[in-house]
């Protein structure tokens, strides 16, 4: 049964209300039996989904997603999306789902994601982790439970929201803290008796108890160790993957071990067994074949004590995580738009920033590509700077070199208070974008209050520098790429369809390829004489500018053999003969049909095309079926026979490509009838409005690959009467 739950706004302030719901999220992860979870609430002016409490480990394991845009693949953001519980099994479903996400955490876990929602309101999500030793499977009172909590929590966020106290996470995530454990004076006595050390850390990985034994292995005075990192306070622990397996025990909740040369020649053995309120570490003698090499004792000084301020940034291994996450989510941006919302998403939060801009250089003068966090006027008063402004911005662009300032002082010393914009900052990093070994921009990283930039995080923040850097130059030629593919694309499809007498006509085009508005999908429409048009639909083997390149050719030549009066079987003959002799390695499918408006009759020709749809004036759909040949480009000798059909007053004509109606595991008639059912449905409406309605169908009811092309005709009910003008007459 899922515990009780105590109310969010009882006459508490937004403030009460996240103690609530940390409350809550307790008893939550008691009921399941969890040791991890987090609480994220959902910006109500943004799709962006901010961490506000979290229990059961450091903030630091988290930081990467503190902030993050809802469509970041994540198990609590697809939670939200979908609207239902998320599970994740092991590791390696972790692994194939959130490959991204794997990379940062690679431990063994098992994960459940619930979205948080109201009556109409979707107010956040929740995750809840287990050890690697609990099942596979979600047990049937775990999901209640969990279900059973998330609606109660919902019911209490929107309870607050309608007394207009919407709850939102404060400055900083509310962390809560594990209970630790102070060791008794008996236990120490016990565990001075054993030959191996033994260590005692908490759940942020700071030595809380050391054994004597345990100092003189690892050459420190107890004092010293406690309170700190081992693997920061010890020279020879501090490499990133001793702290990266406590990382692992702390997370799976399972026992692990590592061994480590302390110099010269000795091996130590580290044995790491956890708990949900931190680490017990054993350390002792390692027999270690390499042992005998003799090993040069690097010349470190031991690190000074641990300053307070240090404390709150990421570890080492930590700001590794950082570079993977950011890396792994770079990879995955296309345009200039796309980095500046990752750095936006994930570098702001990752580092507590407040402000952040993307500038490159462009002409010899600034070019602010991106902002989050300024006001407007700032990226009016910085865009179009020249290159020769004293301004940090263009010389941390001009010189490569990043620079760091933790308060308004220190910035004016260096450039004078006659040149400081007031933007509301208090502390700034300056990092240059560096590629290819030349600066091609600049990165500001502010902070609303001040901030203290140590070495650590200058060095992590220059790194990522790069790394926007290298994906801001492939976002800038993708861009370009882009821009050339519409202005192709844009000239090889009509502008425009001709206005007929007595037919109406609309068309769509959609490009399967995500982010590239082109393909080898076409139409057009053909006004051949007063009382006769043409028209085509066809698909170019493809989703690339060759395949945009040869769909024009295709139009092209199915316009000039249609304008020369050729009947539609020997239109597409001609057109196969012209691809064969091109031998462009791509095919094409095609249906093309001639309409006589005098006789109300159409004829039509295909070639490895999917069948026209027709709705008859009764709303009644029907597949037209017209014999075809073979795919244009094949072969020289393909005949493609033309069949008549008569074409009823108020009818419609459906001609598309395959994109329409395929989709993976998806039969194919089954997906034809589904778009004769929604033909028939709103066949009734305006014709522009049916054309945008079965392409909002056919994006809703499969995972689109390929382009989409639709074409629609709509014969009208009157009869023909050869008085109406030709249609440049009617202007």
């Amino acid at each position: 049964m899922v515990p009780e739950h105590p109310t969010f706004l009882e006459g508490r302030s937004p403030r009460s209300g996240l103690d609530a719901l940390a409350d809550d999220l307790g008893k939550v992860l008691e009921s399941v039996g969890a040791h991890l979870g987090t609480v994220y609430l959902l910006a109500p002016d943004a799709e962006v989904l901010e961490l506000a409490v979290m229990k059961g480990a450091p903030r630091d394991f988290i930081r990467p997603w503190e902030r993050m845009s809802l469509a970041t693949p994540m198990p609590v953001t697809d939670a939200i999306r979908y609207r239902r519980l998320v599970w994740v099994g092991d590791e390696k479903e972790m692994a194939r789902v959130y490959p991204g996400a794997a990379l940062v955490m690679p431990y063994d876990f098992t994960l459940a994601a619930v979205p948080l929602i109201g009556t109409t309101t979707v107010y956040g999500g929740m995750f809840v982790m287990w050890a690697g030793t609990h099942s596979c499977e979600l047990s049937p009172v775990e999901r209640e439970r969990l279900i059973g909590a998330a609606t109660e929590m919902a019911r209490g966020l929107e309870k607050a929201d309608r007394q207009g106290h919407r709850l939102r996470p404060g400055l900083e995530p509310r962390v809560l803290p594990v209970p630790s454990m102070q060791p008794a004076e008996v236990i120490s006595a016990v565990t001075d008796r054993l030959p191996e050390g033994i260590c005692g850390l908490d759940a942020t990985g700071r030595v809380t108890f050391v054994t004597p034994r345990a100092a003189a292995l690892l050459r420190t005075l107890p004092a010293r160790l406690v309170g700190s990192h081992p693997w920061t306070l010890v020279p020879w622990l501090n490499d990133p993957v001793y702290e990266d397996r406590y990382r692992a025990a702390m997370i799976s909740q399972q026992a692990t071990s590592f061994v480590a040369l302390r110099p010269p020649d000795r091996w130590l053995s580290f044995e790491l067994y956890p708990a949900p309120n931190g680490v017990t570490m054993r350390i002792s003698p390692a027999m270690v074949e390499a042992a005998d090499i003799p090993v040069q004792a690097p010349e470190v000084e031991p690190p000074g004590p641990v300053c307070d301020a240090d404390l709150t940034l990421p570890t080492r291994v930590g700001a590794l995580y950082h570079i993977l996450h950011l890396a792994s989510t770079l990879t995955k941006a296309a345009s200039v738009q796309d980095v500046v919302d990752l750095v936006a998403n994930r570098l702001m939060p990752a580092f507590g920033g407040d402000g952040m801009a993307l500038m490159v250089a462009d002409d010899g003068r600034m070019s602010v590509v991106g902002d989050r966090g300024y006001p407007p006027h700032l990226r009016e008063h910085y865009d179009g700077l020249p290159l020769t402004s004293p301004t940090p911005s263009v010389r941390t662009m001009v010189t490569g070199m990043p620079s760091f300032f933790s308060s308004q002082e220190e910035l004016d010393e260096v450039y004078g208070a006659e040149i400081a914009v007031d933007d509301g900052m208090a502390s700034w990093a300056f990092l240059p974008l560096i590629a290819s070994g030349r600066s091609v921009g600049t990165c500001v990283l502010a902070f609303a209050r001040h901030h203290r930039f140590t070495v650590e995080e200058r060095a992590l923040l220059t790194a990522l520098g790069g790394l926007i850097a290298q994906a801001l130059e492939r976002a800038r030629l993708y861009d370009a790429k882009l821009e050339l593919a519409h202005a192709l694309q844009e000239s090889l499809l009509p502008h425009a369809l001709p206005r007929l007498p007595r037919l109406s006509a609309a068309a769509r085009y959609l490009p399967g390829t995500e982010d590239m508005d082109i393909g080898g999908d076409f139409y057009d429409v053909i006004s051949l004489a007063d009382d006769t048009v043409a028209a085509v639909v066809g698909d170019v083997q493809g989703h690339n500018v060759t395949a945009a390149a040869l769909m024009g050719q295709v139009r092209t030549a199915v316009r000039a053999y249609a304008t020369a009066g050729a009947d539609p079987g020997e239109v597409l003959a001609r057109t196969n003969h012209l691809l064969v002799d091109l031998d462009p390695g791509l095919f094409a499918s095609c249906v093309y049909l001639r309409l006589d408006l005098r006789r109300n009759l159409a004829c039509l020709a295909r070639a490895g095309h999917p069948q026209p749809l027709m709705r008859l004036p009764d709303g009644r759909v029907q597949v037209v079926e017209v014999p075809g040949g073979l795919l244009l480009g094949i072969d020289h000798s393909v005949e493609y026979p033309h069949t008549e059909i008569p074409l009823q007053p108020g009818a419609t004509l459906a001609l598309y490509t395959d994109g329409l109606v395929e989709t993976p595991g998806v039969d194919i008639d089954d997906a034809l009838a589904d778009l004769a059912t929604e033909l028939e449905r709103v066949g009734d409406r305006p014709l522009e409005e049916v054309a945008s309605t079965l392409i909002r169908h056919a994006q809703q009811t499969s995972h689109r690959s390929d382009d989409i092309a639709l074409l629609l005709l709509h014969l009208a009910a009157e009869r023909w009467t050869p008085t109406q003008p030709r249609p440049s007459q009617q202007r």
